[in-house]
């Protein structure tokens, strides 16, 4: 499938102080679950503050393509009339995810319980990305594959089960995607499935699913683990969802206002579910401003307002068990350590390897071209913080919208500018983040 947008390279220059409110675009992780979940449900489901991305757009379509309706009635306002548990329908082309793992990867749960074929694609970076982690256990609960691309790679033709089989299953490594991907294969088994996590990912499946009412279950499971137990088949019913600000997103400007001198910037209405709260958690460690207002709670997700003012950072160890909470904000994280007085050494990111590119190894490339002396050491990144960035560089971005954001963050605080080659994937996530970091007074040129 094509996916050629042409190219979009963007310079970062050194900013005054950055100033404002503003609120980050709606989580990215309960968009795509509210449009699954409201695609699987019975009646309608409203949704307020979805993320328009891309990425979002695609899930949208998809469950459109299973036989769902789903309506845009203003901007982030949504309806989904769902078909229920088991009742999609084989679409009638293939499912195009663009660049998104997430929507892909959950999908292919929720299809794996209806007796439907589908094939599912995205574009050349999705189409890199290991799909084996997935498709192992919901081959065990009775679905096959019937094709596909290059060793269990996009594209890919699913066969649902007739019968979905229960089962209890320990999830090799930390995933949200993984256990997500069997809580909605499980839905439509009967009896009990199970799915024991030896470090506990982000729990915005099971908290969605109890919202649109299903029986389910989380318990501790040893130090850091979880047991999560859901009672097949049930009966969901359509549900009000309220989209959270992403913390994911609102790193970038986070981040920005932490290393920019003189800058004090409120983000409002930010997640604050302690399972994707890693971030702040470091950066606070590490002697960042952020100071949250009253939290409350929408759709069993708890969210706040965050102030955040410029602050001096010092480097810190950052744990592996922390990885899960945190997994998509280590790039510019990487940024913050830069900035910071002393070592940042973040351990455990094997998972950094199998995302949108190799992470990882693009993260040191970002700072490397950029003066910062950096090292990866197995699956640790350790960085050695200078108080101050010299920039210059030109930053490959791989198709990968986090790096580009990471990179012009960093452009923003270093001695010379910072360009990106490219922020055409931007749009997948944050498609207002160039405006909006300019209306807080970023020099993008």
């Amino acid at each position: 499938m094509p996916h050629s947008t042409p190219k979009s390279p963007l310079e970062a220059r050194r900013s005054a102080a950055l100033q404002g409110r503003v609120r980050v675009p709606g989580d990215k992780s309960i968009s795509h679950r509210a449009l699954i979940l409201g695609a699987l449900a019975v009646g309608k489901t409203r949704i307020s503050g979805l993320l328009e991305g891309e990425d979002v757009l695609n899930t949208a379509k998809a469950m459109q393509a299973l036989g769902a309706r789903v309506e845009r009635t203003g901007e982030g306002a949504w309806t989904v009339e769902g078909v229920g548990v088991g009742g999609f329908k084989s679409p009638d082309a293939p499912l195009d995810f663009g660049n998104s793992g997430t929507g892909c990867r959950l999908a292919m749960g929720a299809v794996a319980g209806s007796p439907i074929v589908a094939t599912f694609d995205g574009d050349a970076s999705l189409r890199k990305r290991p799909m084996r982690r997935i498709l192992d256990p919901l081959e065990l609960m009775g679905a096959r594959i019937t094709g596909e691309g290059d060793s269990g790679r996009l594209p890919m033709t699913l066969q649902g089960a007739r019968d979905p089989i229960p089962m209890t299953y320990k999830t090799p490594v930390p995933s949200a995607q993984i256990k997500s991907a069997v809580l909605l294969a499980g839905l439509s088994a009967p009896g009990v499935t199970t799915v024991i996590e030896a470090e506990a990912s982000r729990d915005h499946t099971e908290l969605m699913l109890g919202h649109f009412g299903a029986e389910i279950s989380s318990e501790k499971e040893g130090a850091h683990g979880r047991r999560i137990t859901l009672q097949g088949q049930p009966e969901l019913h359509g549900a009000d969802v309220a989209v959270p600000a992403d913390p994911s997103s609102a790193a970038f400007p986070l981040v920005a206002a932490l290393i920019v001198p003189d800058s004090d910037v409120t983000l409002e209405d930010v997640m604050t579910n302690p399972l994707r709260t890693g971030l702040f958690t470091t950066l606070r460690e590490m002697g960042a401003s952020i100071e949250e207002g009253a939290a409350r709670k929408d759709t069993a997700e708890p969210m706040a307002q965050l102030r955040v003012r410029a602050s001096k950072l010092r480097g810190v160890t950052v744990p592996p068990e922390r990885a899960p909470s945190m997994i998509d904000e280590y790039l510019v994280l990487a940024v913050a350590a830069a900035f910071a007085e002393g070592v940042t050494r973040m351990q455990g990111l094997k998972e950094l390897r199998v995302k949108e590119s190799d992470r990882l190894e693009a993260t040191a490339d970002m700072l490397r071209v950029n003066g910062v002396k950096v090292e990866i050491s197995g699956d640790d990144l350790i960085v050695e913080g200078k108080g101050h960035v010299p920039g210059g560089g030109l930053v490959a971005t791989h198709m990968d919208h986090r790096i580009a954001m990471s990179a012009l963050v960093m452009g923003l605080a270093s001695g010379k500018p910072v360009k990106v080659d490219d922020t055409a994937f931007i749009a997948t996530s944050f498609p207002d983040f160039v405006p909006m970091m300019r209306r807080l007074g970023a020099g993008f040129a």
